[in-house]
């Protein structure tokens, strides 16, 4: 039965603890056994002179471990066909190999609490999701038809990083929305519904989460939830290496990001040369995307390589407005020709989905 020995003892001596327990054994003379729940204090059983059983008095007490056995039991049973996610959504019918879509998101800071009347705009859990959420559904559907999607999200996914709401680096206090769950909950539900989406419209879909200074840690939650989630769906590849710099080739295309806190943009030239030597000599088309600064900023490096970096959907917290950091919000799609590089691009302001 392919069943192990010390499996089948195991099983034999929990029967007989649990028996003895609920009254079945030793106590031979017992006539009425306790309530599953409950486990034997002691029995008082009375004889007559024939030494018949005369009466009988059976103590019980609440078996706390016994109620833990059978919670656990339901679990296992109602969550026994959850392996992941199972491939329910149907793949597009006509998908363009050729092309490549990215989706790049410029620090998300889910989590983060702005006032309006000190930072010019709200911003809380609640506008994070729907900005999120609107943007990827209508970037999704001005999207050709790409055969792969990669979705990008380039650091500071979260605000926070616990529940300290300060930064784990420099310990700067941070405006905080809500208990630390509640924020991973939410990042969490906005990047399985922009998968998702992206499953509708291309055939494949890479996923990596980039670390940034606000989450180095929590973005390895996200990152590794989403990844079970997904894990028997073929189509998603969610990326888990923890190299602080990721590259994507795509043909004569090749894609590097980072979140940008630990590198300045005139030397990610070198980072790419470094790190990919072979699919530099063998690509034509370059590009570095970052974020961290929350504005666009676009440089050409020597041999053609083009960095970038991008703005976010989320509002300016009372330190960056103090600051007077006064960029645009936004998201992008950008496509990739698998020959010929960037070919075109899709803009969702923060006002389109506000």
């Amino acid at each position: 039965m392919n069943v192990c020995h010390s499996s089948v003892q195991g099983a034999l001596v929990s029967a007989a603890r649990t028996a003895a327990l609920r009254g079945y054994a030793p106590a031979e003379d017992m006539n009425h056994k306790v309530p599953d729940g409950f486990s034997v204090k002691g029995i008082s059983t009375y004889y007559n002179s024939d030494g018949k059983v005369t009466g009988q008095w059976v103590k019980s007490k609440e078996d706390t471990e016994r109620r833990e056995e059978i919670v656990r039991e339901s679990i296992r049973v109602l969550s026994e066909d959850v392996r992941g996610l199972s491939p329910i959504v149907t793949p597009p019918q006509r998908v363009n190999e050729d092309l490549l879509a990215v989706y790049p998101l410029g620090d998300p800071h889910v989590g983060m609490s702005a006032w309006a009347q000190e930072a010019g705009a709200d911003f809380d859990l609640h506008i994070a999701r729907k900005l999120t959420l609107g943007a990827f559904d209508r970037l999704i559907s001005a999207a050709p038809a790409a055969h792969t999607a990669v979705v990008l999200p380039l650091g500071d996914i979260f605000h926070i990083d616990s529940q300290t709401n300060v930064t784990p680096g420099h310990g700067h206090q941070l405006d905080a929305d809500g208990r630390f769950v509640k924020v991973l909950q939410v990042g969490i539900e906005m990047y399985r519904h922009a998968i998702l989406r992206c499953l509708e419209k291309h055939q494949h879909v890479v996923v990596r989460f980039m670390a940034g200074n606000h989450d180095p840690h929590s973005v390895w939650a996200l990152s590794f939830t989403i990844a079970a989630y997904f894990s028997e769906e073929p189509r998603v590849m969610v990326d888990l290496s923890p190299a602080k710099h990721w590259f994507y080739r795509f043909g004569k295309v090749l894609i590097g990001a980072t979140h940008g806190d630990t590198v300045r943009p005139e030397d990610l030239l070198g980072v790419m040369v470094a790190d990919r030597a072979q699919d530099w000599g063998e690509t034509k088309h370059r590009y570095w995307y970052t974020g961290h600064i929350h504005n666009q900023s676009v440089r050409e490096l020597p041999g053609g390589l083009i960095a970038e970096s991008f703005r976010t959907l989320a509002a300016r917290d009372a330190y960056a407005s103090g600051k007077g950091y006064r960029a645009g919000r936004d998201m992008r799609l950008i496509v990739h020709d698998r020959e010929h590089g960037e070919i075109e691009r899709h803009r969702c302001d923060v006002g389109m989905v506000e």
